[in-house]
């Protein structure tokens, strides 16, 4: 398949065209798949007691914690405490994101005394989890789940990052997300020693983006690119980068590996 060629499209229209990429639509339901198997979510918890076990939840780039509110619902009915933080993405370095927005939840779960915690993270999040972590120790440090993210930085940075006005609508840590050199933050992190499942999209509605990526994506990251050297588990779901979040599929495997520390293959995937 040819690529288009960003470079050669006028600097305006690729400012045009990453600003419709970058617009969340709601997907139609008709673009679901239909042959998923029922959501089985695993067991509850006890009930929620200010001892439970603490999940910080972390957004993506240019989203706010209400992405997250369906998968803290769900956590909470499931019986963990939750941290859902809100942090501004596009006014803060990878670095400082990391510690304003994962101090935020570790002192919120500490609070209710939470023997241990757990993150569940989306794009972005995933990032400053590994950031952090390759700075800091946490002493109750439980499971880690990350939806879609960059581990080795997206192409789209590579490609569209050039493009005047880019930083407009991605902030900050856009120029960091790349997939190589010295200002990529993903790329000079070392591999995880914690215990990670990393669930990726295969679905793209974003035909722009998705142009420019070299092989199956979720129309921001391609499904390599989500995994990484130390990984416990790994599953691909058909979701897209937008809205993986919020599938009840998606929370139901959040929530399995939590417990389990594995997730729930299907015997068909």
């Amino acid at each position: 398949m040819n690529r288009v060629r960003p470079q050669r499209l006028a600097p305006a229209l690729l400012s045009a065209l990453m600003l419709i990429g970058c617009v969340f639509v709601a997907e139609p339901n008709s673009a679901e798949p239909q042959t998923l198997p029922p959501v089985q979510f695993p067991e509850p918890n006890p009930p929620h007691t200010d001892s439970a076990e603490c999940v910080i939840l972390l957004h993506g780039m240019g989203r706010t914690d209400f992405s997250m509110r369906k998968m803290a619902r769900t956590l909470a009915d499931a019986g963990y405490s939750v941290s859902n933080v809100h942090y501004e993405s596009r006014t803060h370095t990878i670095e400082q994101l990391a510690d304003l927005a994962i101090n935020e939840g570790l002192e919120e779960c500490r609070a209710l005394n939470a023997p241990l915690i757990h993150f569940a993270t989306h794009s972005l999040g995933g990032i400053l989890v590994r950031y952090y972590l390759s700075e800091h120790s946490i002493n109750e440090l439980g499971r880690i789940v990350m939806l879609a993210p960059p581990n080795h930085g997206s192409q789209i940075i590579d490609v569209f990052g050039r493009v005047p006005g880019f930083e407009l609508f991605t902030g900050d840590p856009a120029s960091q997300l790349g997939t190589a050199g010295p200002d990529s933050i993903p790329a000079n992190l070392p591999p995880v020693d914690f215990e990670l499942g990393v669930i990726a999209g295969n679905r793209s509605f974003n035909p722009i983006f998705s142009m420019t990526l070299p092989e199956h994506d979720d129309g921001k990251v391609t499904v390599e690119s989500t995994k990484i050297d130390g990984m416990r588990d790994f599953i691909e779901m058909p979701y897209t980068h937008t809205f993986i979040m919020q599938r009840a599929a998606v929370i139901a495997q959040v929530i399995h590996f939590l417990k389990y520390g594995e997730f729930n293959h299907p015997p068909n995937m």
